[in-house]
């Protein structure tokens, strides 16, 4: 079977022209002209899209024209008053730990951040206390359920500090002393006010 060229598309019509051999009538041949020099030429579309480029470039960098760039951390934003900050641990009035290690915070916690050990009280009360409290920073997902699921006020998230760079991962982790350094005195009655709160 002979293979026959196919004629030309019409969006390549000007490019190639179809001519038949004078000595073999079966045999055809496709003229491919070259194309116009400024549909090759790449130097005017590059230094067009250069110009377009240094444009943007000095109107954002030198004229400051369209960004929204802070210069954190010498200018900060404004937190709204319900943002999640870092953690920390409240106070008793004899400035120990309001933590009873119930094992809340950590149960819910679903980034598993919190890790906590108990152990017994010096006063030797029915209360425990924690004897390791960390948290993982860069594992938090900042949910507020710890503070949610806490019964006795011991965990708060109303810092208004985020969690800053660290070098190493072990940085980020907080342990009991850091987050009792923010904590403050706790006014919350722990417990309620009793069975006869309705009244």
């Amino acid at each position: 079977m002979g293979h026959h060229a196919e004629a030309p598309e019409e969006s390549t019509e000007a490019l190639l022209v179809l001519s038949v051999s004078k000595k073999n009538k079966n045999i055809r041949t496709v003229q491919v002209n070259r194309p116009e020099p400024e549909q090759v030429n790449f130097l005017p579309a590059l230094a067009k899209g250069l110009g377009i480029t240094l444009k943007h470039f000095f109107g954002n960098v030198v004229a400051r024209k369209h960004t929204e760039t802070m210069q954190y951390p010498e200018e900060t934003k404004a937190y709204p008053e319900r943002n999640r900050g870092l953690h920390r641990l409240m106070l008793r009035e004899d400035d120990t730990e309001r933590c009873v290690a119930c094992m809340c915070c950590p149960t819910v916690c679903p980034a598993n951040c919190i890790t906590i050990v108990p152990a017994e009280r010096d006063d030797a009360g029915i209360e425990k206390r924690p004897a390791i409290f960390e948290i993982d920073e860069l594992r938090c997902v900042v949910c507020g359920l710890c503070v949610e699921s806490c019964p006795c006020d011991a965990i708060r998230m109303d810092t208004g500090v985020h969690a800053t760079a660290v070098e190493h991962r072990h940085e980020s982790v907080m342990d009991k002393s850091a987050l009792l350094k923010s904590g403050t005195k706790s006014i919350a009655v722990q417990g309620g006010t009793g069975p006869n709160w309705r009244k």
